[in-house]
């Protein structure tokens, strides 16, 4: 009799692709078959720009290059269309197998990928996409139409969903209501695309071994953890599943929200969270006056007046919160919407918490008393105000002192199998963030050993230490025994970075790592950095063009090393 393992994977592997057309939980470390489909051709593609480029190669020694964009924003956004670029100029895109992008890098691939065979028409592409993030802000109107959509549509709303209309599509400029499952079938000529993000429960699990897996990727294929080898169809990502069959379909989540799933820099502990407020107020203020005019232009009921007051005590609370947040002593803010609530009530609205406790002395028991309060606030006001826009406001809020991004229902709950970890199976929902949070770098996707992945070429627009992604990645590899070559930085160059690093190892993919501001492509490091933060107003068309220029010139001022490294590993893959 066979080995019961063997046979177990064998059996796995054999039921793959029925289990991809079912709607059915995949548990295999084994490629989805339409990507083994979709790189068989690809490396058709590739071992043909190899023979352009004067590379002797066989067909079976093609390399498989994965080309990674880290995070960081709108710097990353533009710094990677800048990159690719010049990649097509210099006859290398074609080279590419994978691109894989975290956090504000999959904003260019959102961007990139609405168009189809994109590579082929980069220039034209290129033009229409800083056309756009130059051009004007979506509208306040179609921006309160999207949040009331996602707010209805599905089971789980978060500030995931807050964070895409107020947020991302200030840098974006648009709302793509596209799905990722439905591109697939018109990208033939471009890189196959591996967004990615972490689960926030594995994140905060401390395995001594280092082998909980936090790290998340999402295809036009498929969404599930890299390392585990779980997944469900991305068209079913999100849906209810119980013990791996689909209980309760939700509809797929739309570019829009991806980009923000993705990109939710915010999501990481509480220090962020007056930033967040803070737009929250700006939406707030514009939105109930708006809301007013829009509904006596379409002659809905007539004005309630109350809904005024309503209003209010919600406007009222967050300022309460930023007070808290800020130091400030917020009485006047709590005696007013407590006046109000029970003016609203006849007299019979009566809060738990009494303004008494409040220590503004204790900042964590401060905020801990203003999330009980905030929460109990809203509960009060949504016995009286249960539509529409109030529901979604007094939802905002409560997601705010839960601090809720990303929630999904958990596609692994109550399955049956020893090979998944025990805190995937036990919960009902999961809650997803931006990669970066952890590792600003997709490694892990490309670093799965079905991808067997021979170079990779690392992107770096962090905007601190130019060389954290590429040094973590290393350590975090040798802690989960994932082939990685070791990381050497020489101290001179921590802070006076060179434009192109190259990290060899015995059985290793090769790494290559390229910081977006060096001592060879600008004059001054830190006037850069300065000039491109990751959160701030969005960049002038100026401030875009001169920032493509910087990160092609990574590209264009090392072709040769790049070809070199290229035939390098042609010659290594033809001698294994």
């Amino acid at each position: 009799m066979g080995n019961p393992s063997i046979l177990q994977d064998y059996t796995r592997t054999m039921s793959a692709s029925k289990l991809q057309e079912s709607g059915k939980v995949r548990i295999a470390h084994s490629l989805h078959t339409k990507e083994d489909e979709f790189v068989i051709e690809r490396r058709k593609t590739v071992f043909q720009s190899l023979q352009k480029l004067n590379i002797n190669c066989s067909e079976d020694a093609v390399p498989h290059v994965a080309l990674l964009g880290s995070g960081g924003g709108q710097r990353a956004m533009v710094g990677l269309l800048g990159s690719l670029v010049q990649l097509d100029k210099a006859g290398l895109l074609d080279c590419i197998l994978y691109l894989s992008g975290v956090s504000g890098s999959t904003w260019c691939m959102a961007s990139l990928y609405q168009e189809p065979d994109w590579s082929t028409k980069l220039e034209t592409v290129k033009d229409q996409i800083i056309r756009r993030i130059s051009g004007p802000r979506v509208s306040w109107e179609d921006a309160l139409a999207k949040l009331k959509k996602y707010y209805y549509e599905k089971d789980h709303f978060s500030l995931t969903d807050v964070w895409a209309v107020m947020v991302v599509t200030e840098y974006v400029k648009e709302i793509d209501e596209g799905k990722l499952s439905d591109q697939w079938d018109q990208h033939n000529k471009d890189p196959f695309p591996i967004y990615t993000v972490i689960d926030k429960q594995c994140k905060q699990c401390k395995d001594e071994e280092g082998t909980e897996d936090p790290w998340f990727e999402i295809s036009p294929h498929e969404a599930g953890y890299s390392l585990t080898g779980a997944f469900v169809e991305t068209s079913s990502f999100g849906s209810q599943f119980v013990n791996g069959s689909k209980k309760k379909p939700q509809d797929e989540m739309d570019m829009l929200y991806l980009q923000a799933l993705c990109g939710s820099v915010l999501a990481d502990g509480d220090k962020n969270k007056e930033f967040l407020w803070q737009k929250i107020k700006d939406f707030f203020k514009d939105l109930y006056p708006k809301w007013l005019r829009m509904s006596e232009e379409m002659r809905e009921e007539p004005k309630d007046p109350s809904a005024e007051k309503g209003y209010q005590v919600l406007m009222d609370l967050v300022d309460m919160n930023l007070a808290v947040l800020n130091g400030k002593d917020p009485s006047d803010l709590d005696q007013s919407i407590r006046n109000t609530l029970n003016e609203l009530s006849g007299g019979k609205s009566q809060l738990i918490f009494p303004i008494e406790k409040l220590n503004l002395k204790d900042k964590e028991a401060a905020v801990r008393y203003m999330n009980e309060h905030t929460e109990d606030v809203c509960k009060n006001l949504s016995h009286r105000f249960s539509s529409w826009p109030f529901d979604v406001l007094e939802s905002i809020q409560e997601c705010m002192v839960q601090w809720i991004w990303g929630r999904k229902y958990d596609f692994l709950q109550n399955m049956n199998d020893e090979a998944l970890p025990s805190t995937l199976l036990e919960s009902e929902m999961r809650d997803y963030e931006d990669a970066g949070l952890l590792l600003n770098s997709p490694y892990f996707p490309v670093l799965r050993k079905e991808r067997n992945t021979d170079l990779i070429i690392s992107l770096d627009f962090s905007e601190g230490d130019p060389f954290m992604t590429v040094r973590e990645a290393a350590e975090m590899c040798k802690k989960r025994k994932i082939p990685f070559p070791e990381v050497n930085i020489p101290s001179e160059d921590v802070k006076k970075p060179k434009d192109f690093y190259v990290f060899k190892g015995t059985n290793t993919p090769t790494v290559i790592h390229i910081p977006l501001f060096n001592v060879v492509n600008c004059g001054d490091i830190e006037t850069l950095r300065n000039k491109y933060r990751t959160l701030q107003v969005p960049y002038s068309a100026e401030m875009i063009t001169d920032l493509m220029e910087v990160a092609g010139k990574n590209i264009s001022n090392n072709r040769e090393k790049l070809l070199e490294q290229i035939g390098a590993a042609v010659r290594q893959k033809g001698h294994n």
